[in-house]
């Protein structure tokens, strides 16, 4: 077997040469010539379609209806998802090393092999041995799930071509190779050309794919973003320090909403799901303590009351400081100064640190009033009303804006037994006063007026 012929094309200009060169000679671009196969020779015919496609009326097209989605037997994926992984699609979960990847993508296969399904999880880290020693330790114990230990694949699609699992998990692409390529494994090249021959299975055969992949330390996907472009779906498994809970997040969603986020708790037998986030957030808020304000937030359709902590001191080296944890510092530094010119608080020569408890990022505009609120709160040393909820946006006027999902979020906030809500006064117009119940409603308009009634 004639072995295959490869070039290296610049990834800025395009120009291609035989061999490696640490400088494209066409474009001047340092480490940009990779690796890349050569499909046919100069001049040949292109091999003729086995089957032509023809074009088809939007109204003829086969739509998917969410009984044909794979449900993972996880809600909080499932939510993420869209309603559960599509057929033919090729979803990638990204997250930094020791997240908890892994785990997860076998607490899918294994709800998927519950249901009935055959799944096959290949690992390029791990031995069978190991994998399965983890699988037991985190109860993924399905009759369906099968398990493969290789990097080469060639021999990765001819096994799922074998077996036809419902779901093909492969973790992780950065560690497969295609053997006739001459890169090593997690190459711009290899990544590349082995994300394509995943995507070209998954759609021929209609099985939903599952690729994990590296993050740099940046924090973003490692390899070429050609990954991202190919993929369905891109996943982000995130948590927040020494923290156990995990939040999944949809950077990338061909088949659903990107605001929806899914909430899980690590522990001794693996990911759990967290079906009520905004209890498990308030458990241990302190009663009575200043600088410590309830806010109704929401990711996509999902309402979620955290409690937002500030901390409001003299500053330590004469320069005042603005510390963020789970909110946007740049943010907080436009909340003080509204604070200091529009309600009457001057806190700019203070320094301001502010903490979203349980590790939970949030970068919603609704935040904002919690943070004003609690920064006030701190500053002034009297304690917030405990049974009170608010969100709303702060403009730089110091008014108070509407926000999305009003009704959501109220329905939250009586569900977890809080009796009074400060909200924009144009979200409280529009609301029908059915949905409210005995939840008392406050109507906002301006950031002093706020401050006065917390």
């Amino acid at each position: 077997m004639a072995k295959a012929k490869t070039r290296y094309r610049c990834q800025e200009c395009g120009h291609d040469e035989p061999r490696w060169l640490g400088r494209c000679p066409d474009c001047g671009a340092w480490n940009s010539l990779v690796e890349e196969l050569v499909t046919g020779r100069r001049g040949a015919p292109p091999a003729p379609r086995a089957e032509p496609s023809a074009a088809v009326s939007i109204a003829e097209a086969p739509a998917t209806s969410a009984e044909t989605r794979v449900r993972c037997g996880l809600a909080e994926l499932d939510r993420v998802l869209g309603g559960g992984l599509v057929p033919g699609s090729l979803v990638l979960m990204g997250g930094d090393p020791g997240v908890g990847k892994s785990t997860l993508v076998l607490h899918l296969l294994d709800g998927v092999a519950r249901a009935g399904h055959s799944v096959l999880y290949v690992s390029g880290e791990e031995s069978v041995a190991q994998t399965a020693l983890r699988a037991r330790r985190v109860r993924a114990e399905a009759e369906g799930l099968t398990l493969l230990a290789e990097t080469q694949i060639e021999r990765i699609l001819e096994e799922a071509e074998r077996l036809k699992p419902a779901v093909l998990a492969v973790d992780s692409i950065q560690t497969v190779h295609l053997s006739e390529l001459g890169s090593v494994p997690g190459s711009v090249g290899q990544v590349r050309e082995c994300a394509s021959r995943l995507l070209d299975f998954s759609k021929r055969l209609g099985i939903p794919t599952i690729v994990v992949g590296h993050v740099t330390k940046e924090g973003s996907l490692a390899g070429p973003k050609t990954l991202e472009h190919v993929v369905d779906a891109v996943l982000h498994f995130e948590s927040e320090g020494a923290s156990p809970y995990r939040i999944v997040r949809a950077q990338k969603n061909r088949f659903g909403s990107t605001q929806e986020i899914g909430v899980f708790e690590m522990r001794s037998e693996g990911l759990c799901g967290v079906e009520n986030p905004s209890e498990l957030f308030l458990a241990e808020r302190p009663a009575g303590a200043p600088g410590s304000v309830v806010v109704a937030s929401a990711e996509g359709s999902r309402p979620i009351l955290v409690e937002v902590q500030a901390l409001v001191a003299p500053p330590a080296a004469g320069v005042a400081r603005r510390t963020s944890a789970g909110v946007d510092g740049n943010r907080l530094s436009l909340i003080a100064a509204v604070l200091a010119q529009r309600a009457g608080c001057d806190v700019l020569t203070q320094d301001i640190f502010v903490n979203v408890a349980g590790g939970v990022k949030l970068t919603e505009p609704a935040l904002d009033l919690g943070v004003a609120c609690a920064i006030a709160s701190s500053a002034r040393g009297r304690a917030a009303c405990p049974r009170t909820a608010v969100f709303g946006e702060v403009g730089l006027a110091g008014e108070i804006r509407a926000v999305t999902l009003p009704e959501l979020r109220l329905a939250e906030i009586a569900k977890l037994g809080f009796s009074r809500c400060l909200l924009p006064a144009q979200n409280e117009r529009r609301l029908d006063a059915r949905t409210t119940g005995d939840l008392e409603l406050v109507p906002i308009e301006h950031l002093e007026t706020a401050l006065d009634l917390m």
